[in-house]
């Protein structure tokens, strides 16, 4: 049985879980190349206009191994903390993408609540049937994947740099370095330091969050304003750098959050989508590292 992986979208930090589970059903797994350009075609083709650009990237990448498996992984991720909610796109994300591409082989698309073992097992059950009848078998993968996603440890802390920013976004906009055009890599090599909000601790998120007149209703949300506020009002950074998806309504609202939070903090908004040109995303990362080292 061949499983396809489609590398988008919250891959880039549940592909331990989703990986271990399918090799211990002893599952062939057929994983889509790295964002390219091809990719994104093949996405911005299938895709409807108004969706964002890791939605796109997401259809390409389907698009890209749809023939050459079984059975495709559509991850149905609908919460990830419990009392809150992703992006409103994951709920219909099944649908939108096996009536846009012709010809889809079987899928996997049942829910995905990462709150309770209880929850979660419940699309173990459903996706391992798909492959195997064995029911202990199924129970073995769910446990070793589990422990798989425990070990793995994602998020950037770079040491020893002068001057350090703190990247926000969507994972899938932070890890992708397609999509944000090895945004990383570019302020390493102009002597800026990175560090994203997996290091920085749940409690003072959400102290951060107490602050604001209504709690978050998207976990996302609640993650990168409480990550901003946190880090900048202690300055543990010289600057924040915000990668947002043109059209997402999350973004849009979390950015005037952090803006009217922090202030006259050093705060650039990078916006993308499929037009986004390199060059002018790099004119504006150098100007941005000036203006930081100038300031110091």
């Amino acid at each position: 049985m061949k499983v396809g992986i489609p590398k988008g979208l919250l891959y880039y930090k549940y592909y331990p879980f989703f990986i271990k589970f399918f090799e211990e059903l002893d599952a062939e797994i057929i994983y889509s190349s790295d964002t390219s350009k091809d990719i994104l075609n093949e996405g911005v083709k299938y895709c409807v206009d108004e969706a964002c650009l890791p939605i796109k990237i997401f259809h390409g990448h389907i698009a890209s191994i749809k023939d050459k498996c079984d059975i495709l992984l559509i991850p149905r991720i609908m919460q990830i903390r419990e009392a809150e909610f992703i992006c409103p796109k994951f709920c219909g994300l099944p649908e939108m993408v096996i009536n846009s591409i012709p010809n889809m082989p079987q899928t996997i698309t049942a829910p995905i609540y990462f709150t309770s073992m209880k929850k979660l097992y419940q699309w173990a059950k459903e996706a391992g049937r798909m492959i195997t009848k064995d029911k202990r078998k199924i129970e073995k993968a769910f446990n070793d994947a589990v422990e798989e996603q425990r070990k793995f440890k994602d998020g950037i802390k770079d040491e020893n740099f002068k001057l350090n920013i703190a990247l926000a976004g969507h994972p899938y906009n932070i890890y992708d370095d397609f999509t944000n055009m090895s945004l990383v890599k570019k302020l390493n090599e102009l002597g800026i330091g990175v560090i994203t909000e997996e290091y920085v601790e749940d409690e003072y998120i959400d102290t951060e969050v107490k602050s604001l007149y209504k709690k978050p209703f998207w976990t996302f949300a609640r993650n990168t304003y409480g990550f901003l506020s946190h880090i900048a009002k202690n300055k543990k950074v010289d600057g924040i750098i915000y990668i947002s998806s043109f059209a997402c309504g999350i973004d849009s609202v979390v950015i005037e959050l952090v803006k009217d939070r922090i202030e006259d903090f050093p705060f650039m908004v990078l916006k993308i989508d499929e037009h986004t040109g390199e060059a002018g995303i790099d004119t504006r990362i150098e100007a941005f590292v000036d203006m930081l080292e100038r300031s110091c």
